[in-house]
């Protein structure tokens, strides 16, 4: 049993079933205790509907279940004898725009649903455009509600041909068509005898099946260093001159032997011994926890980076990058002073310049906009106080990614994406 993770996110616009089929997905999958279905019975029944509402095993804060509606990412885990999954069930509402990208952005594949009656609305071009942007490397397109169009496999290819012109403008990898009833589980977990027209596989069987190992950068060796371990056990020898350095494998692979650089010093050195939790291991690979010994004694701490001689990151203290904008409580705009957290390093950033915020409708870039407010996307150019080690966000989703925090609150305000570092 191979029992890898997918991590998958659900997205969309209003009331196109989001809710509903992850909670098909675990009533078929039978990934619920029975008390929880029957909490979701009774409540079904008090609010006077005919049947159970799926819903709401994923929509727990109590506006949603007043609302009808997702708020916040809710995350559920449940699997099969083929994979664990975790999924992130994101709201389908403009104004929870940063709730989207957060759930997404460390999705493996994204579910875009649309409803078959009213085919791809604004908000479903909005979040197939955010998916692209976070570079998640496996998109499916459910059409959901078929039962409400008599199953009609000319409305499915209708959508289907719409939204494929579509996805021609953005940088989609991989795309799948599935058409679903999530209320009726047609094609969910089993495929459907009502569109015996579809021939492919169910959406659970595509969940299983999809291949996710590929799309990690195996290539390119980023090692941020988390927490630098010293058990100076003075009755121990061998402990006490240990010096570990610990942290989560970005890209590539490692194993003793390697000739590694260190970044920002630029010396270089070998690797001793590649350390987990259980011991040693003859190589570690993007994303395992690890603890790396090196041959020689180097002044290593916490934010720094280790990787090969001669494929090393851009060292850099100005980058251009998408921001997504997630708070109200004040703007981003030009020489707006901000921390940084990149990998492991924290540091200290004023924007620049803002060179234009983006319509993620039309695609429109407004040059002359001079802030981005709560849920806008934008490109901006950053200045740092420290050289951080970045790479481009298409080639490696955690060295080109990071967080903008307010200094005074100590709050995440934004969310960004590296294009290019000078």
């Amino acid at each position: 049993m191979s029992n890898d993770i997918l991590r998958f996110a659900t997205a969309g616009s209003v009331d196109d079933g989001k809710s509903t089929l992850i909670g098909r997905l675990l009533y078929d999958s039978k990934s619920i205790f029975e008390d929880q279905l029957d909490a979701v019975e009774r409540t079904s029944v008090a609010r006077g509907e005919e049947q159970t509402n799926l819903a709401l095993l994923t929509d727990g804060l109590r506006a949603e279940r007043e609302q009808g509606i997702t708020i916040d990412v809710a995350y559920r885990y449940f699997a099969t004898p083929k994979r664990t999954f975790i999924i992130a069930d994101t709201p389908g509402h403009i104004q929870y725009t940063r709730n989207m990208v957060t759930g997404a952005s460390t999705a493996d594949l994204a579910i875009i649903l649309v409803d078959a009656r009213k085919g791809l609305q604004e908000q479903s071009r909005r979040h197939a455009f955010l998916t692209t942007l976070l570079q998640v490397p496996h998109l499916v397109l459910a059409v959901n509600k078929m039962d409400l169009v008599d199953y009609s496999q000319d409305r499915f290819d209708e959508i289907k041909a719409e939204f494929a012109e579509f996805a021609a403008k953005l940088d989609a990898r991989d795309l799948t068509f599935v058409p679903i009833s999530a209320l009726h589980g047609d094609n969910v977990v089993s495929q459907s005898e009502n569109m015996p027209w579809y021939t492919g596989g169910s959406l659970l069987h595509h969940l299983e099946n999809v291949h996710i190992a590929s799309d990690r950068n195996l290539i390119d060796a980023r090692f941020p260093v988390q927490y630098v371990i010293r058990p100076h056990k003075s009755d121990d020898p061998e402990l006490h001159d240990y010096r570990g350095y610990a942290g989560q494998l970005a890209g590539g692979v490692l194993k003793p032997g390697d000739e590694v650089t260190h970044l920002p010093s630029g010396l270089s050195t070998r690797i001793a011994k590649v350390l987990t939790a259980d011991g040693e291991v003859a190589e570690a690979f993007s994303p395992m926890s690890v603890t790396l010994l090196l041959e020689d004694e180097i002044d290593i701490s916490r934010g720094d980076m280790i990787c090969r001689p001669n494929n090393t990151p851009a060292v850099s203290q100005d980058i251009e990058a998408m921001v997504c904008w997630m708070t109200d409580a004040r703007k981003l705009t030009p020489r707006s002073k901000l921390l940084v957290k990149h990998t492991t390093r924290t540091a200290k950033v004023m924007v620049k310049d803002l060179r234009y915020r983006l319509d993620v409708n039309s695609l429109h870039r407004d040059e002359s906009a001079d802030h981005l407010a709560l849920n806008e996307i934008g490109r901006v150019r950053l200045r740092s106080t420290q050289p951080l080690f970045v790479d481009e966000y298409a080639k490696n989703r955690q060295t080109g990614g990071f967080i903008l925090i307010d200094e005074a609150t100590n709050t995440t305000v934004g969310a960004g994406m590296v294009v290019k570092a000078d």
